[in-house]
């Protein structure tokens, strides 16, 4: 994808993902975002048969949508948060921000 971006910690649920991931400084945000769901949709209309008649037409499998945040958490904090995100989001994990 992008060779300076690093992916840290990735989860999924029924309907998100969450990634932490490290980008440089002269890189807008935007812009990896963008590219990243460019070409994991790709690959994944690419690999999955169904996803490729799902979306077709489409201009894109993900939604515009993106959370960012930049200061004021620290990585393990985030980490912790994506690795129990499935728990926390159905009540069975207890997390403290």
């Amino acid at each position: 994808m992008l060779p300076e971006v690093e992916i840290l910690e990735i989860n999924h649920d029924v309907d998100h993902v969450h990634i932490l991931i490290s980008i440089p400084p002269k890189m807008r945000v935007s812009d990896v975002v963008r590219t990243f769901k460019s070409h994991t949709g790709r690959l994944m209309k690419k690999k999955f048969e169904y996803m490729r008649k799902a979306y077709w037409g489409a201009d894109g499998i993900w939604s515009d949508g993106y959370f960012v945040s930049t200061v004021g958490i620290d990585e393990g904090i985030i980490k912790r948060y994506i690795e129990t995100q499935g728990k926390e989001d159905i009540g069975q994990a207890e997390l403290e921000l």
